[in-house]
């Protein structure tokens, strides 16, 4: 990709800037999502992530990676958060940081696991875990004149399920199709037995064939190698499947 394809240019992104949290909201017990106002933010594409940096009193610093989850807003940036156990930067987000305060911030980065509006063709996100963060910001990004997209979510049990109101109403809406996978425990009435990820979640009438999706796979490394494999197995071509991995929670 042409470094000149990403926002911001490539001495743009390397800045870090001066970061303060104007809103927080909760999305699981475990996950709450961040909106930032970045002074000078260059813009961002659905699917890149940004650096963190927080720097304790006594001019300790630690950063960390988090995607971002909404589509590009002026000076705002929001991050959803899920707090890892013994996680110094993601429980002090998660837990302490409180409107008004401030983080240092540098991005956007990544060019690879990015969608943006108007390239052509379905679009199939398969998520586990916190993985489904970067693949929001695709879903909320389109518009009326988008292709078709389906989102796949992997999740250890109904609690677990981030932005579980707002992939309801997209489900019921406006015709993205929404499919959870739950691993562990599955709400009462669900037709899906409890178990992995499996080739007949990936499987919908009207994708593939003569218009194959391009394919977004985010989530911990074993469940995006897992979803990889599986998808290569129903015969999606390797070029067309994008994966990023992070973080060690999923399903």
């Amino acid at each position: 990709m042409a470094r000149a394809a990403v926002p911001g240019g490539l001495s743009a992104r390397r800045a870090w800037r001066d970061a303060a949290l104007v809103e927080r909201r909760p999305e699981t017990r475990s996950a709450v999502t961040l909106v930032l106002d970045v002074d000078g933010w260059p813009g961002h594409l659905p699917g890149q992530h940004v650096d963190v940096r927080l720097t304790a009193p006594d001019g300790y610093t630690a950063t960390r990676s988090y995607s971002v989850s909404a589509p590009e807003r002026a000076n705002r940036v929001e991050l959803t958060v899920q707090r890892v156990p013994d996680g110094e930067v993601s429980g002090f987000l998660a837990d302490g940081l409180a409107v008004g305060d401030a983080v240092r911030l540098r991005g956007p980065v990544g060019g690879w696991f990015v969608w943006r509006p108007g390239q052509p063709g379905p679009v199939l996100l398969v998520a586990g875990g916190s993985g489904v963060v970067p693949v929001m910001a695709m879903l909320r990004a389109r518009d009326v004149g988008s292709p078709p997209f389906r989102l796949v979510y992997s999740v250890r049990d109904p609690d677990d399920v981030i932005y579980r109101d707002e992939l309801a109403a997209i489900a019921a809406t406006d015709g993205a199709d929404v499919h959870l996978v739950h691993t562990r425990r599955a709400p009462e009435g669900d037709a899906r037995p409890t178990g992995r990820l499996r080739e007949t979640d990936l499987v919908a009438a009207g994708w593939g064939g003569d218009d194959p999706p391009t394919c977004y796979v985010c989530g911990p490394t074993g469940f995006v190698e897992s979803a990889a494999d599986l998808l290569v197995g129903l015969g999606h071509a390797a070029d067309r499947i994008r994966t990023e991995r992070f973080g060690p929670s999923g399903p």
